[in-house]
């Protein structure tokens, strides 16, 4: 089973992202805070955040309910171009803990519950972990 090249971009984008994510999470608990690996980290997670939804607007579906192949998970890219403008807005304000609730909550809903949908059998990732095993 051979994924489009956008659905193998998107996937790399994501899967990259969910990586990438407690990193950079992470990099800011406890005593030992570690201010550039977090910004490191942070950059390189909002930029596959970015590309995951920006690539996700390239794939289309006609088989569960869409608007001209727009399917609800699409409004996927809309929360998240929203949550990463307001957490971005409210460090600029200096509110830290504001950003961090933004950034935990996009990383819990957009990387670990949508990406655990994608396993559903009837889509590719599910597919594909069944042709596995």
């Amino acid at each position: 089973m051979q994924p489009s090249p956008i659905i193998a971009i998107h996937i790399g984008f994501a899967l990259s992202a969910v990586v990438l994510g407690p990193i950079a999470l992470w990099a800011r608990l406890g005593r030992m805070v570690h201010p550039r690996l977090h910004r490191a980290m942070g950059y390189a997670w909002v930029t596959c955040m970015v590309g995951a939804a920006c690539s996700s607007l390239l794939i289309h579906g006609y088989t569960y309910i869409n608007i001209a192949g727009f399917s609800p998970i699409h409004l996927l890219v809309i929360v998240t171009f929203t949550t990463l403008f307001f957490s971005f807005k409210l460090l600029a304000q200096g509110n830290i803990k504001g950003h961090r609730l933004c950034m935990q909550w996009l990383y819990i809903g957009a990387c670990l519950v949508a990406g655990a949908f994608t396993l559903m059998p009837s889509r590719f990732m599910g597919q594909w972990l069944r042709s596995l095993f």
